[in-house]
């Protein structure tokens, strides 16, 4: 069997964001005032340069953190202890400045809308179109496009402001999502551009 070659979406030729329409996701860019290992500097950098630009636009901004639960959660018997809840491993990294303006969803899988009122919280803001940044590219970020694509959003990713070091390529994941779930991939200035 040969499937059809991928075609650019009607989306993925369009103009671009409207900030009235959109919010930022923060997916794990974690650690409250630990330092960000090396191989992810670059990409928090761009995150915190987003999320600095959304506020200046008005445009809400989600930090989805994972927040696991000792003894429960089942990404803890394959990734062993992290981001536990109550810990700096599970608050936005300080450089983000998070404040009372800003959303933190807590979660406990990979989709940051799986069990959490992510959802719920972007329809009340009335958000049909998320940027969504963070780490890691093939997990966290991945299902959290999948949750988003199959609850109607449209997502745009910024790929200089996502990171993989766990599992594939950067290059795989960004051209999963792109094609599986609509995704727009463009850089972080192109973001900045459009909130400006």
């Amino acid at each position: 069997m040969t499937l059809p070659a991928p075609r650019p979406t009607p989306w993925q030729t369009g103009t671009g964001l409207d900030p009235a329409r959109t919010a930022l996701v923060v997916v794990d860019v974690l650690g409250g005032p630990n330092p960000v290992a090396e191989p992810l500097r670059d990409m928090a950098a761009n995150a915190v340069r987003l999320v600095r630009a959304a506020r200046a636009a008005g445009v809400p901004v989600v930090f989805a953190c994972d927040a696991h639960r000792p003894g429960t959660d089942l990404e803890l018997t394959l990734w062993g202890e992290h981001s536990m809840r109550g810990t700096p491993d599970s608050q936005p990294l300080d450089a983000f400045e998070a404040g009372e303006g800003d959303y933190i969803i807590p979660k406990r899988r990979y989709d940051a809308f799986f069990g959490t009122d992510l959802d719920i919280t972007l329809r009340e803001l009335g958000r049909d179109t998320l940027v969504v940044v963070g780490f890691d590219t093939n997990i966290c970020v991945l299902h959290t496009l999948a949750g988003a694509y199959f609850l109607g959003y449209r997502t745009i990713v910024p790929a200089d402001a996502t990171a993989t070091l766990l599992i594939g390529t950067q290059e795989g994941g960004l051209e999963y999502f792109s094609r599986c779930y609509d995704t727009r991939v463009v850089t972080t200035d192109d973001v900045l551009a459009a909130l400006a």
